[in-house]
């Protein structure tokens, strides 16, 4: 014990000093853990499921959020004009916002497989694998998770064609607004082979077989059946034959027989997701694990609330299409099947970055693949994390 002219430390006011040290600490700790935008498993909650037919989707709550309002996405940013994407080889000026010439150059032609992309706007383009752009000569989704920064050379884009029967006179592409589904998305960000691209989409899922389909789904209405909501291989067929003659990715999933049902299966899903997670006190939403059945099968999860928010419409509908073209099982997953999903993989990793832009890391064990995109400027943030467990 310490004395002094003025003041007397004893073991009350040691105490009271020892508690005020620890409660600043952890508020420290929460705060520097939110400047630092890192994502981490042990940061996240599994609430309990939103069911409804065979599909289960698992809210992913936290108390902690990063700053992600200086990301632009895909959609906003081609709608706003901030961002232009066109075929290569296509024209080859275009103006700033500031009225500069933008120089695109020419490349020896179009490919099915590359676009060119110039962020015009102020902020870093967030890029996710399987966002559709539409137009052009061929509709095509973005290939893999990335970043684009603001003012950056013109970027040869990585995509797939989600549009096997046209390659017409198209330059320009605009916002599609659409996430394709994970049967489509996986062969587009992890198997990264265009025939198997075409494939899902023409067929719908790459899911094997499970149950026998026409059980009663938990969740769902009173009396209705698997079969209420299933979009078969035949069904797809028939529209591609009268209304997507091109396999265009929109125009088959929009149809009257896949998209009403679709609209209305999300709507439903939408409302129940709302209520329950309407009452989360200090809590948010960053993402969702998804199931169908009994099979725990994907997660997307964002640093902050804000940007899942952005994402969920599109995702939400993806996820709905996914359940529609999927076999129908009576089973349905627990929570504890949920959080063994979310667990880290340990096992082949491979990283591709952009120094000083963005990392991608992937991770694979066995049918189990995690990819985690982060942002290197102007502060490190982990922006998106995706586990799949690989259907095909």
């Amino acid at each position: 014990m310490y004395r002094g002219d003025r003041f007397s430390w004893g073991s009350k006011g040691a105490a009271l000093v020892i508690v005020c040290l620890l409660v600043v600490g952890a508020n420290q700790a929460q705060k520097d853990g939110q400047k630092d935008g890192k994502i981490s498993s042990n940061q996240w909650r599994i609430a309990d499921p939103v069911r409804y037919e065979n599909l289960s989707i698992f809210p992913v709550v936290s108390r902690q959020s990063a700053d992600t309002a200086n990301f632009a996405t895909l959609d906003e940013s081609l709608s706003a004009g901030d961002v232009i994407i066109t075929e290569g080889g296509a024209e080859t000026m275009r103006r700033s916002r500031d009225g500069r010439p933008v120089a695109i150059p020419e490349q020896r032609g179009a490919s099915v497989n590359q676009l060119v992309l110039v962020n015009r706007g102020s902020k870093p383009l967030l890029l996710l694998a399987g966002e559709l752009v539409s137009g052009g000569k061929q509709d095509r989704i973005i290939g893999k998770d990335r970043i684009v920064p603001p003012g950056a050379a013109p970027l040869p884009l990585d995509v797939f064609c989600v549009e096997a029967g046209r390659w017409s006179s198209g330059v320009q592409f605009a916002a599609g607004k659409v996430m394709v589904h994970p049967s489509v998305r996986e062969q587009a960000a992890i198997t990264q082979e265009q025939d198997k691209v075409w494939a899902a989409v023409r067929n719908g899922t790459v899911a094997a077989p499970s149950a026998v389909p026409g059980l009663p789904q938990p969740g769902g209405a009173p009396g209705q059946t698997s079969q209420s909501v299933t979009v078969t291989e035949s069904t797809l067929a028939g529209v591609i034959a009268t209304e997507a003659p091109t396999q265009s990715y929109s125009k088959l999933y929009k149809s009257p027989q896949v998209g009403v049902p679709t609209d209305a299966f999300a709507e439903e899903i939408r409302k129940r997701f709302e209520r329950a997670t309407a009452g989360l006190k200090g809590e948010a939403v960053v993402g969702v694990v998804v199931a169908y059945g009994g099979e725990v099968a994907w997660s997307d999860i964002f640093a902050s609330p804000s940007l899942f928010e952005r994402y969920w419409p599109k995702l939400l509908s993806s996820y709905v299409v996914e359940a529609m073209v999927r076999p129908h099982g009576s089973e349905q997953p627990s929570l504890n099947d949920a959080r063994e999903f979310l667990k880290p993989l340990v096992g082949h990793e491979t990283v591709d970055t952009e120094p000083s832009i963005y990392s991608l890391r992937q991770v694979t064990v066995g049918k189990y693949v995690e990819m985690e995109l982060e942002a290197l400027r102007p502060v490190e943030i982990t922006l998106h994390v995706l586990k799949v467990h690989h259907a095909s």
